[in-house]
């Protein structure tokens, strides 16, 4: 099923792959959505409604070289559709925010824009996503998320922090969305492995 769905993604593409589909790896990033709200967003982003009360969304699906990653890359396709965007904002939090990540880190896979949003919502659902919040730790974080999907190692993840709030998990899946250990540049951004960090909650 995994392979049918890359396939078929491939082939929504109409052009062939640029040059800048020439990348090693996925990573998967899952904002925890109240620590963005809390500290990045104005009041009125749509992400943050009360009545959405979210908690990890999907960041972006972002190709990464084994070192560095490319990013607003030259691509033959079109950009995606305002109805295209919203549909992706049950996932992202906003049709905005798909929008962007398909200027930053779509036009980089050598997927159409239709190809890129449907790897990407696919590859979000294959995680089941563990009850957190309140005080954990970045360890106790990545335990979490391997006991609810079986074959996710620490290797494949790290969760990243500031002020003392958690920020994202990213996870390290190959090119077919399996998972496998992250590269040294992604490592780095992880949080201190024992120190505790807060999961706001959504106002």
């Amino acid at each position: 099923m995994l392979r049918g769905l890359i396939a078929a993604a491939l082939l929504l593409s109409a052009a062939p792959p640029a040059r800048a589909a020439e990348f090693a790896y996925y990573l998967l990033a899952l904002s925890w959505s109240p620590s963005w709200c809390a500290t990045e967003a104005d009041g009125g982003a749509e992400q943050c409604a009360p009545e959405r009360d979210l908690g990890f969304v999907l960041h972006g699906l972002w190709p990464q070289h084994e070192t560095g990653w490319p990013e607003a890359c030259d691509t033959p396709h079109a950009d995606p559709t305002r109805r295209q965007t919203e549909a992706m904002a049950d996932v992202v939090g906003s049709g905005g925010l798909a929008r962007y990540q398909w200027q930053k880190h779509g036009r980089c896979t050598g997927l159409a824009a239709e190809a890129y949003f449907a790897v990407s919502r696919f590859a979000f659902g294959l995680l089941t996503l563990p009850p957190v919040g309140g005080r954990m730790t970045p360890d106790a974080i990545e335990a979490a998320f391997a006991a609810a999907n079986p074959g996710l190692s620490p290797d494949a993840m790290v969760a990243t922090c500031r002020d003392g709030l958690l920020r994202e998990v990213r996870i390290c899946l190959s090119r077919e969305l399996e998972p496998r250990n992250c590269g040294a540049d992604v490592l780095r951004g992880a949080c201190r492995a024992h120190e505790a960090i807060t999961l706001p909650r959504a106002p």
